[in-house]
């Protein structure tokens, strides 16, 4: 999947220039932590709606996944406010930067997980664009670039010793619905969920977001609200859900 030639540009600039730059994050979520890499020394005047989600959420006292965690952005976020996080990164590259965002910060409530998380346990090719690792994907539909890596996968129910999440954030690049599917009884406690959606193409999308909806609605996850637009979602709006993120609780019976 192509990227704005924009957006490339300032990769670009962000890893040739910056990318060993150690500051103080002057924006968003981690705005006061330490940070190596990025643009987050850059001020910003205005907080995307994921930003203002996330600020508006309480963490106190839960336990959180960050599943594809990337460099570790909303990982440090959650380690601020939460008792425990889980964070799962199976490219190497960004979990060395993930690691050394947590240890800038001396962050010591947050598992890192070196491998991805899926239906069924594999071995996979990871491919991304050395400008862009943060869209590194599993998925050949929407994978894009030359870089290529072997990473492990598991599902999360095959994981051991962990505590019960009260929140899991998936983005994943495309496998969303994978990690729902293999994740059975970490749902069967009925976290919180927050999804990144990601498609090929806008028919691909809708795609994708409607397998997704009907799934969670089948898991009883019938409160969905469209992060950016504060939309409720059902299986009969889904496709307005093809852009940005969904969180969804369940129907809980007390």
């Amino acid at each position: 999947m192509p990227y704005p030639f924009r957006h490339l540009i300032i990769s670009w600039i962000s890893q040739k220039v910056f990318d060993r730059l150690t500051y103080t994050v002057q924006n968003g979520l981690n705005k006061g932590l330490r940070r190596r890499g990025g643009l987050g020394w850059l001020p910003r005047e205005r907080d995307t709606a994921e930003v203002l989600f996330w600020k508006a959420l309480s963490l106190q006292g839960k336990v959180v996944y960050d599943i594809g965690a990337f460099h570790g952005l909303l990982t440090m976020y959650f380690a601020q406010h939460a008792t425990q996080v889980v964070a799962w990164e199976p490219n190497s590259k960004n979990r060395q930067r993930l690691e050394e965002n947590l240890r800038l910060n001396s962050f010591t409530n947050v598992i890192v997980r070196p491998y991805g998380l899926s239906s069924e346990r594999a071995l996979a090719n990871m491919t991304f664009d050395s400008l862009v690792p943060g869209t590194a994907s599993l998925d050949p539909k929407i994978a894009s670039g030359s870089q290529h890596e072997a990473v492990q996968l598991r599902t999360l129910d095959q994981e051991e010793g962990l505590k019960a999440p009260d929140l899991i954030k998936v983005d994943v690049e495309g496998l969303e619905l994978e990690v729902l599917k293999g994740a059975s009884r970490a749902l069967s406690c009925h976290p919180d969920l927050f999804l990144e959606m990601h498609g090929s193409d806008s028919d691909d999308k809708r795609r994708r977001a409607q397998e997704i909806v009907d799934h969670l609605w089948t898991l009883g996850y019938k409160n969905i609200v469209h992060v950016e637009t504060r939309c409720t979602i059902t299986p009969q709006n889904a496709a307005e859900a093809v852009e940005g993120h969904l969180y969804a609780r369940a129907n809980r019976i007390e």
